[in-house]
C-alpha cells in the first residue's frame, strides 16, 4: 500500500500542476480552456528537443519552455480570446463563446504538432534508474519530478498569498466587478493569470515528458482529467485543485496496481461521479446562499 501511495503522490503532483494552470485560466481569466491539454504535449515536445538535439536537462529546460508559455498563451489570450470577453453580456454567454473558440485551437494545435512531429509515440531516456524509499524501488526521473512540481507550487503559493499582484487575481477570481471598483486592473489581470496558468501548464508537460510516453494527440486526455480535477476540487480553489489531484493520481495507481491498468479511466470518471453526487460544489467549495 506504501508503494501505491508514493506512486500515486508522484503521479497525482504532476497533474495539480496541470490542474492549477486551468484553475487560473477559468477561475480568473474566466476562460474554459479546451486547448490546455495541448499547451501540456507542446511542453513535452519542447523538452524531448531541447534534451535530444541541445542536451539540456528538461528540468531545468522548464526555465525556457515555461516562459515562452507564459508569452504563447497571454498572446493567444489578449487577440483571440479578450474579444469573446468584451462582448459577452454575461458568464454564461462567454463560457460557451470560451469553450467553442478553444475546441478549435485545440484542432490547429493538433494539426501543427501532427505536421512537426507526425503521429507516432515519443519518449527518452533520463535519469531512468531506480531510488529506494522506504524498502520500495521507484524511478528516480518520477521522484525528480515530483520534486520540481512541489517547488514550483510551493512557489505559487508564495506569489498567490504573499504578494500585492497575487492578492489582485485572487480578488478578480472572487469577484471581478468588486475588484474593478479597488483600482485592479481586471483586464490585465485576467491576461497575466491565463498566460499564468497556460505556464504552469507547460511546466508539467516538460516534467512529466521525462517518464511518460507522449504524441501529438493526447492533449484532449489530459485536459478531461484536468477539468475533472478542476471541478472536484471547486472552481477557482487552487488548495481543492491540488487536493483532487493528488486524491486522482492514488485512485488511478490503485486501480491500476490491483485491479486492471484498463480500468484507470473508469475509476476517474467514477470518483468525478461521486464528488458531482455527494459534494457538488467541491472539495473546498461552499453551497451558494
Amino acid at each position: 500500500m506504501m508503494e501505491i501511495l508514493i506512486t500515486g503522490i508522484v503521479l497525482g503532483g504532476t497533474y495539480a500542476l496541470i490542474a492549477v494552470g486551468l484553475t487560473l485560466q477559468y477561475g480568473v481569466a474566466r476562460i474554459m480552456n479546451l486547448a490546455n491539454g495541448e499547451n501540456l504535449v507542446f511542453a513535452c515536445f519542447g523538452a524531448f528537443w531541447l534534451w535530444s538535439t541541445l542536451a539540456i536537462n528538461p528540468v531545468l529546460g522548464v526555465i525556457f519552455i515555461a516562459p515562452v508559455a507564459f508569452v504563447l498563451n497571454w498572446l493567444i489570450y489578449v487577440y483571440a480570446l479578450r474579444p469573446l470577453v468584451n462582448r459577452a453580456r454575461n458568464r454564461g454567454q462567454l463560457e460557451v463563446d470560451s469553450i467553442l473558440a478553444t475546441f478549435g485551437l485545440m484542432f490547429i494545435a493538433q494539426g501543427v504538432m501532427l505536421l512537426g512531429f507526425g503521429g507516432g509515440y515519443y519518449n527518452y531516456n533520463f535519469l531512468s534508474e531506480p531510488i529506494t524509499i522506504l524498502g520500495a524501488n521507484y524511478g528516480l526521473n518520477r521522484i525528480v519530478a515530483l520534486g520540481a512540481a512541489a517547488f514550483i507550487a510551493a512557489a505559487l503559493y508564495l506569489f498567490l498569498n504573499h504578494t500585492r499582484y497575487g492578492t489582485a487575481i485572487r480578488a478578480v477570481a472572487v469577484d471581478p466587478t468588486a475588484a474593478g471598483l479597488v483600482a485592479i486592473d481586471v483586464p490585465r489581470a485576467s491576461a497575466f493569470a491565463f498566460a499564468l496558468g497556460g505556464a504552469l501548464t507547460a511546466a508539467s508537460g516538460a516534467l512529466l515528458s521525462t517518464f511518460y510516453t507522449f504524441n501529438a494527440s493526447m492533449g484532449t486526455l489530459f485536459t478531461m482529467k484536468a477539468l475533472i480535477i478542476v471541478i472536484m476540487g471547486g472552481v477557482g480553489d487552487v488548495r481543492g485543485a491540488v487536493i483532487a489531484a493528488l486524491l486522482l493520481g492514488i485512485t488511478e495507481t490503485a486501480v491500476a496496481s490491483l485491479i486492471d491498468p484498463g480500468l484507470t479511466l473508469a475509476a476517474t470518471y467514477a470518483l468525478f461521479i461521486l464528488v458531482l453526487l455527494f459534494r457538488p460544489q467541491g472539495i473546498f467549495g461552499r453551497h451558494p446562499a
